[in-house]
């Protein structure tokens, strides 16, 4: 199957390089030029907009910061709908509302193109890993076709629901994330209010039923105060924005989730929105009036 891929930013680039590793030449389009240069010397091949891209391929990976975007990118003019054949596939990888999903889908499904929302998680770490966890929806026989590409990115692959569902999915996953990073952060800040070495508490509670995947990513770079953009905390705003609007649509309150999203919001004010979301720290922090570190930095 040959693959174009669109949207070569933080996420899109690493991953549009293990699939050059697993030995595929994707057909690319950017407007960084740095990228591409990088990316043609690896292997792929440039086009001069996303339907030449789309005209070339069978299959499409869009990998875009949001909703608006996606449309402008798969639907707007020299969009990959111009360029498709019939019988192409769109994999939307980018983490959008699931609404937008449904519609870009409906459109193209008008010239027999197909489609599947299929966001990631794991951030730049795993992208670069190749070990993202990617959530699929659409049909059945269009993911068993995509599966083995989705795999040359990613540890887990699941298929989800029908257009729509990979997003929700996401959105489900933003959620969890954010209110773990919220509660690790009030944590390990009432500990060194306390008096408690923050790193003997992550290490004494660990292994017990508060041990999350998050607590193990987040931990050592809140002691490192290491808040360079692994996922920004700007992205995680936007994330969260679709994951409360799909909340009113569908009628399922997220009072937490709404609690987040206003501290990550102070903390763009702030001037931190291009930080890690791990940066959520820091608002604990400001409110304890204390800094999280590792003992041998005090």
């Amino acid at each position: 199957m040959k693959i174009g891929f669109i949207g070569l930013g933080i996420m899109g680039k690493p991953m549009c390089k293990n699939l050059i590793k697993a030995g595929h030449r994707p057909v690319i389009f950017s407007r960084n030029q740095a990228t591409l240069d990088e990316l043609t010397a690896a292997g792929a091949t440039s086009a001069a907009s996303p339907k030449e891209v789309a005209a070339q391929v069978d299959l499409v990976i869009t990998m875009l910061p949001n909703s608006p975007e996606v449309k402008e990118v798969v639907l707007g003019p020299n969009g990959v709908i111009e360029g498709a054949r019939p019988g192409c596939i769109v994999a939307d990888m980018s983490s959008i509302a699931p609404l937008a999903s449904q519609q870009v889908a409906a459109s193209l499904a008008e010239k027999g193109i197909e489609m599947l929302d299929a966001p990631v998680s794991g951030g730049q770490p795993k992208a670069v890993e190749g070990t993202l966890s990617v959530m699929v929806g659409g049909k059945q026989d269009i993911f068993d076709r995509c599966e083995p590409i989705f795999k040359a990115m990613a540890a887990s692959v699941v298929r989800v629901g029908n257009i729509g569902a990979g997003n929700v999915t996401k959105l489900a996953n933003q959620v969890v994330v954010a209110l773990n990073i919220a509660a690790l952060s009030e944590a390990m800040v009432l500990a060194t209010k306390a008096g408690v070495e923050p790193e003997l508490v992550f290490k004494a509670i660990r292994g017990g039923l508060a041990g999350s995947t998050v607590m193990e990513a987040k931990t050592p770079l809140m002691l490192d105060r290491k808040f360079n953009p692994g996922f920004r905390i700007n992205l995680h705003i936007k994330d969260l924005a679709n994951a409360l609007d799909t909340s009113h649509e569908v009628g399922a309150p997220l009072p937490l989730t709404a609690a987040v999203m206003e501290i990550m919001q102070g903390l763009k004010v702030d001037g931190l929105g291009d930080s890690d979301h791990g940066a959520l720290v820091r608002y604990f922090e400001q409110q304890a009036k204390i800094e999280l570190k590792r003992p041998a930095a005090r």
